[in-house]
């Protein structure tokens, strides 16, 4: 009896371990939103890690989360490390920039579990905004492939991405019109007075009058 069971085991075991060996070897999982603002007003908020920690989804989803930044503040090199209890540890680093145009980060998980992803913004002009995709790729090992049978990582990722860019969309929206109404401002402004202008509307300075004749000397 215990050797049958064993066998149906080792056999429940090997036909699971073949399920999940036939599970997609490489992932990929992209979300985009419409932005009313220009390409280098969004870009601004994507450029680095250091930008992106004011509207990640991951970072207000772990409060007592540890970050620490190297190299730039932002462009090819800008990097930063966390750590904390929801979101285990790992580091995120700006490896190709494309100026409003596109940004590539190298995503490592170190905690709970070890993996390297590839994460890309691209920007594209849409009319009097920008098109915003947010993409994540890699691949799958074991483990990963095992979970995939059990949760939908698209769903489950997808949809922080899309809260992340709904954040995006506000903050750069925001600045958008803040750009505006300063430009708007400086356009209403009257243009500053010339010296001649600001005598005039002075009137005479002082100095500008003669000088009183110096009395010759006795």
């Amino acid at each position: 009896m215990f050797k049958k069971l064993a066998i149906g085991l080792a056999v429940l075991v090997a036909l699971l371990a073949a399920v999940i060996a036939m599970q997609p070897s490489t992932f990929a999982i992209e979300r985009s939103i419409q932005i009313a603002a220009p390409a280098d007003v969004v870009y601004a908020h994507i450029e680095g890690p250091q930008a992106m920690d004011a509207w990640s989804p991951w970072v207000a989803m772990d409060p007592k989360m540890t970050i620490t930044h190297e190299g730039p503040p932002s462009g090819v090199g800008a990097s930063e490390s966390w750590e904390g209890p929801e979101m285990g540890a790992g580091r995120l680093e700006v490896v190709s920039a494309k100026p409003n145009e596109e940004v590539e980060y190298k995503l490592e998980f170190k905690k709970p579990m070890e993996a390297t992803n590839r994460a890309l913004f691209t920007l594209t002009p849409a009319g009097d905004g920008t098109l915003v995709a947010w993409r994540m790729e890699g691949t799958n090992n074991f483990m990963g492939k095992a979970a995939s049978l059990v949760m939908d990582m698209d769903e489950m990722v997808g949809g922080t991405f899309e809260k992340g860019l709904a954040s995006l969309k506000t903050l750069a929206e925001t600045d958008a019109k803040d750009r505006e109404a300063a430009a708007a401002a400086a356009a209403a402004a009257p243009p500053p007075m010339s010296f001649d202008e600001m005598k005039e509307a002075l009137g005479e300075l002082p100095g500008d009058a003669e000088a009183p004749a110096t009395p010759p000397a006795e």
